[in-house]
């Protein structure tokens, strides 16, 4: 099974977490939240869900990862200014590694200059944001490209969570 790596900081969209990582926990899948600190506890916008980061950003190795997830809500606005939160989702990226991000997730994609040419989705008051990054928005609930599968709100979440299960399946069988 694939290792994968939840990008987490408070405020987060309680259902764009729980879902995708409750999912792809039951399918067997290693999980690892990782946040600015590690041991520091999390809260959801919505405070339904909670949670404790597992390790640090600088702790850790894109190397050691199959994925990324980065879940939306305000958390990737308190991410999105780490140097090494940047290089962790540009070194997925390079190697060609899943990154799946929902609803406000691609503002670290913005970020790590790595829209450019590249076709995605997003909460959809951040179109212009994501079109000045380069990308080509689309409004729908999931659009993958290559390494990328992005979608746009909570009510997207089944097609998110099929699409990273479909490109995590198609890598272990390669």
């Amino acid at each position: 099974m694939s290792k994968i790596a939840f990008l987490l900081a408070s405020e987060f969209e309680d259902s764009e977490m729980q879902v995708p990582y409750d999912e792809l926990k039951k399918d067997g899948h290693e999980t690892l939240i990782i946040g600015l600190k590690q041991g520091e506890e999390v809260q959801g916008k919505n405070q339904k869900a909670r949670y404790t980061t597992e390790a640090a950003i600088e702790n850790v190795n894109a190397s050691d990862f199959d994925a990324v997830v980065i879940p939306g809500g305000s958390s990737p606005e308190g991410l999105r200014s780490n140097e090494a939160i940047l290089r962790f989702v540009k070194e997925m990226n390079r190697t060609g590694k899943l990154v799946a991000a929902i609803c406000h997730g691609p503002q670290i994609l913005i970020s790590a200059n790595l829209l450019k040419g590249r076709t995605i989705t997003s909460y959809p008051p951040l179109k212009d944001d994501m079109v000045n990054a380069g990308a080509k928005f689309v409004d729908q609930e999931v659009v993958v490209d290559t390494n990328f599968v992005t979608s746009r709100t909570p009510a997207d979440e089944p097609a998110f969570v099929r699409e990273i299960k479909s490109k995590l399946a198609a890598t272990v069988s390669r």
